[in-house]
C-alpha cells in the first residue's frame, strides 16, 4: 500500500512530486531545500540558516508520517560547494543523535531557486505502528 505524506508546516511541492510517499514501513522524503513554507521564500543567504530550514522542513515531513528525525536510516545532501561540509556536519550533529544514518553527501552545480543545500531522506517507522 502506498500513502501519500504531505503537511503545511513544510513547503508545498513546487513541481509534480509528494512531499513523502509511505510504502510499508519506509517513508521516502522528497529533497527538502530552505523554503520557509509560509512565504514559500528562500531562508537565507548563508549555509547555516539554509541548512537549519532544510532540517526543519525535513522534520516536519517526518512527524506528519509518523516519526521524527531519529527514524531517518539514509540521508542524501546535496551541496552547491562542498566548502561548506565542516559546516553542514556539525549542524547535521545537532539534529541527529548517534547511531547516525547512513548518508551521502554530494556535490552538485545548482539546485532549484539558488538553494546552496539540499537533503532527502528515507525514513523507517517499523516497531512504531
Amino acid at each position: 500500500m502506498r500513502t501519500t505524506i504531505q503537511t503545511d508546516q513544510a513547503p508545498a511541492a513546487i513541481g509534480p512530486y509528494s512531499q513523502g510517499v509511505r510504502v510499508g514501513d519506509l517513508v521516502f522524503l522528497s529533497g527538502q531545500i530552505p523554503l520557509d513554507p509560509i512565504t514559500m521564500s528562500l531562508a537565507g543567504e548563508d549555509v547555516d540558516t539554509q541548512t537549519r530550514r532544510v532540517f526543519d522542513n525535513l522534520e516536519a515531513v517526518c512527524q506528519a508520517a509518523g516519526g521524527g528525525l531519529d527514524d531517518i536510516v539514509k540521508l542524501s545532501i546535496f551541496l552547491t560547494d562542498l566548502g561548506h561540509f565542516a559546516t553542514v556536519n556539525g549542524i547535521m550533529a545537532e539534529y541527529f543523535a548517534e547511531p547516525y544514518p547512513a548518508r551521502a553527501a554530494i556535490g552538485v552545480a545548482a539546485l532549484p531557486k539558488g538553494a546552496m543545500v539540499e537533503v532527502e531522506a528515507i525514513m523507517s517507522l517499523a516497531g512504531r505502528d
